[in-house]
């Protein structure tokens, strides 16, 4: 079994995280910041609740024995798959072990959680993070008549803190290592579809009010991070 370092066998997944980045951070500069306060319509909440769906809890499985099928699409056989599939479950733990980390570490609130003190529910956000979860829970509970219930039902149950977004980074490694993979055997329409996914995941977590700009952003360096220091695990790509 071989493992591979170099940038030039990654330098497709690194342009696909290149354009994925890219897209979001215009995107972002096009579009207005949200208010949380404002009313969503039932059209516009249901879009972004299907795509952070897709990057959560239990639907990223689906999500990614999705993306293992384009397997299925190519000429890769089966003990070449299995080394494909092994190496983006190891990036996906990984990445779930920096994001917890770094959540530790950094300890940013989230961005409902200072709306939440505008309101004087709380008296600020490190006082929501110093709550038990039952009095957290309470706490959006009491927003409910306050809020579009589009963003409350997704704060629910996701009291933690905001940098980076787990369902970001998930979906960045997922653009990255698919992304390259369909680049290098020139499947670029798919590619195109699966960086729209991401960016449309990215910023379902900012108008949901579940994350900062910074933190979708910062997820995306994450991911390609991963992407860069672990090494490719013996198998030969199509270049």
């Amino acid at each position: 079994m071989t493992f591979t370092f170099t940038i030039h066998d990654k330098k497709m997944d690194l342009l696909c995280g290149a354009l994925f980045a890219s897209c979001l951070a215009l995107l972002l500069l096009l579009l207005p910041s949200p208010d949380l306060q404002a009313p969503l319509s039932p059209l516009f909440g249901q879009f972004l609740t299907v795509f952070t769906a897709t990057a959560g809890n239990p639907f990223f499985l689906v999500t990614t024995i999705v993306l293992c099928c384009l397997l299925l699409t190519t000429e890769v056989n089966l003990k070449q798959g299995l080394i494909i599939c092994t190496q983006f479950g190891i990036l996906l733990l990984l990445s779930f072990m920096l994001k917890s980390g770094l959540k530790h570490i950094t300890e940013v609130p989230r961005p409902y959680t200072q709306e939440l003190a505008q309101l004087q529910l709380v008296s600020s956000a490190q006082q929501f993070y110093g709550l038990t979860t039952e009095q957290k829970e309470q706490v959006i509970t009491q927003a409910e008549e306050k809020f579009s219930p589009w963003r409350v039902q997704n704060w629910h149950g996701e009291t933690n803190y905001s940098l980076p977004s787990g369902h970001t980074i998930f979906t960045a490694v997922c653009v990255l290592f698919w992304g390259g993979f369909l680049f290098r055997r020139r499947k670029y329409l798919a590619a195109v579809l699966l960086i729209s996914w991401g960016t449309g995941v990215a910023l379902s977590r900012i108008w949901l009010g579940m994350h900062w700009p910074s933190d979708v952003l910062t997820s995306i360096v994450c991911a390609s991070l991963l992407i860069l220091l672990v090494p490719k695990i013996g198998v030969s790509e199509k270049s």
